[in-house]
């Protein structure tokens, strides 16, 4: 009566497969593998990458080539699939994804979703906070009639303890104060539960290492990677892993155990 749910930023998934994504997938046992920044088309995924590991994909990709792109791989089929927020500028860029898995006692969806980086400008970071704008209420709508957990590269470190270097970086997109005060009202205010950190409240637990430096060698990290769940759900989850033995991008696998099936 387990049910593994994965989330990994592929950072490419023609490059994340040529580096062991496959064979490692098949070893994991997921139930569910939510991926982000897929880059690639559906012409792309087609043959090869529309299922993994006997799970089946459903995606939303990014209109711009090479671009975003998010999927769901489900070992049980999904009741219905919705893709896309509704919101024309996001959707155009692959951003959200959401399978449902209904029946006589329970109405769950599991989610993949990346949000924007505002690291490349103030631009982006002008449309990160877009972001932040439209899927707070989505996913209090959403919490109003149905559990779910949300996956995904959400590209905030919530507190200190969610990076090495918080000191130099309270100046950077992914731990600026409003970024992180959106975070705290999502926890706090609309009630969703930060998953692993509920299991794991232990420092230097990362999911993201930049290419520059050492910074994988030396663990200088980021944890950007989330499982974030209504709490309900939330409080069946058992173990939680960052998963470091083998890369496949510039970001870890994170793996949780919830105690139900579907």
């Amino acid at each position: 009566m387990a049910f593994r749910l994965v989330t990994l930023n592929l950072n490419g998934i023609r490059s994340a497969a040529n580096k062991g994504l496959l064979p490692w997938a098949e070893a994991v046992g997921a139930d569910c593998m939510g991926v982000q920044e897929v880059k690639a088309q559906a012409e792309d995924v087609a043959g090869r990458f529309d299922t993994i590991a006997g799970l089946q994909g459903h995606f939303h990709f990014a209109q711009k080539k090479g671009y975003s792109g998010v999927g769901l791989y489900t070992r049980k089929p999904p009741s219905a699939v919705i893709a896309g927020l509704g919101n024309p500028e996001f959707d155009a860029e692959g951003r959200y994804v959401e399978t449902r898995f209904d029946t006589d006692r329970r109405r769950l969806s599991i989610i993949s979703c990346y949000f924007p980086s505002g690291s490349s400008g103030e631009q982006r970071q002008a449309a990160k906070y877009r972001f932040l704008d439209v899927v707070y209420p989505h996913l209090m709508a959403l919490k109003a009639e149905r559990e779910f957990i949300l996956v995904g590269d959400v590209n905030i470190a919530h507190k200190e303890i969610d990076l090495k270097n918080w000191r130099s970086n309270q100046k950077n997109s992914g731990f600026l104060p409003d970024e992180r005060a959106w975070m705290t009202r999502l926890l706090e205010e609309a009630g969703l539960v930060d998953v692993f950190r509920r299991l794991n409240p232990h420092p230097e637990q990362y999911t993201w290492w930049s290419n520059r430096g050492q910074a994988w060698a030396k663990n200088v990290g980021w944890r950007l990677d989330y499982h974030l769940a209504t709490p309900g759900v939330a409080a069946k989850a058992t173990r939680e892993a960052i998963f470091l033995d083998q890369r496949f991008s510039d970001h870890a696998p994170l793996i949780i155990d919830y105690d139900f099936s579907l």
